[in-house]
């Protein structure tokens, strides 16, 4: 076992009125994601997600157990969804050698004892529920996931979503998860914004321009709130909370979901004009 994985403990949307920012930020915002030398992981209540990043920083970097999730070792009865959002590195999972360039996604599902990091300027982002079986180790390169251009320059939301973990590609117990890249001069990462109450969802935002922020919408429909976030920073977003976002400039960011179901599609919309 290491050191303890911080908790933030599900929450009720009644809750939300009376948040002040610091406090939504604290229950929603993880802005501490990547730490060099570090696996530095959050447990969220919402669906038993544990989400965070490891930066070798040009050393061996091991994926270890913790106490809270009560297990011999990390993946003992939980798959995990690595994108890599640095430089080029690999993860070597039970002595087989990964090669993850910049944007390649690699699942590794429950069983899987040893799981080590390595690179000089690679940046791992981890995305990891509980899983009931095992399913073989995957490794998608940038491109080669199912590929679907969406929206429109005209509402400054063209982008490109790259499906990697999903139904009808990599398959996992529960993990969804890909990468969304928006056009030059696109903002809106989703428009409408969307609830799917099935599932939990989380976003880490990354290609921020230093200069540049997110506003991220979240709350119920008649209760909106928001959260400023900055670049390889991610939000929680519980299934009851709608989400979508702007950007000062454009940018990427992984999408990873755990819950009910694995139906990309699953999600009610919740137009602009019904929003307060």
């Amino acid at each position: 076992m290491t050191a303890s994985i911080p908790q933030r403990y599900a929450t009720h949307p009644e809750q939300i009125p009376g948040m002040d920012t610091a406090a939504l930020r604290d229950r929603f915002l993880i802005d501490d994601v990547f730490v060099a030398g570090e696996v530095r992981l959050t447990y969220t209540h919402h669906d038993r997600i544990v989400l965070g990043g490891a930066v070798p920083a040009g050393r061996d970097l091991p994926l270890t157990g913790y106490p809270e999730i009560r297990s011999e070792y990390f993946l003992e009865h939980r798959e995990v969804g690595i994108v890599n959002v640095g430089g080029p590195g690999t993860v070597t999972a039970d002595g087989e050698v990964y090669e993850l360039v910049t944007g390649a996604c690699l699942y590794l599902g429950r069983g899987i004892r040893d799981v080590v990091f390595a690179g000089e300027g690679a940046q791992f982002y981890l995305f990891s529920a509980p899983a009931h079986t095992t399913y073989p180790a995957a490794l998608v390169s940038p491109g080669e996931g199912t590929v679907r251009e969406l929206g429109d320059q005209l509402t400054s939301n063209r982008r490109r979503l790259n499906q990697y973990i999903h139904e009808n590609g990599v398959k996992s117990c529960q993990i969804v998860m890909g990468v969304t890249e928006l056009h030059p001069g696109s903002m809106w990462n989703t428009m409408p914004a969307h609830t799917h109450d099935r599932r939990t969802e989380c976003y880490l935002y990354f290609d921020v321009p230093e200069d540049a922020r997110v506003v991220h919408l979240m709350g119920e429909r008649d209760e909106t709130r928001h959260l400023i976030v900055g670049d390889r920073q991610a939000v929680i977003s519980p299934s009851w909370s709608l989400h979508s976002g702007v950007g000062t400039a454009a940018y990427s960011f992984v999408w990873a979901m755990a819950g009910e179901n694995q139906a990309f599609d699953d999600m009610d919309a919740a137009p602009i004009t019904d929003l307060r």
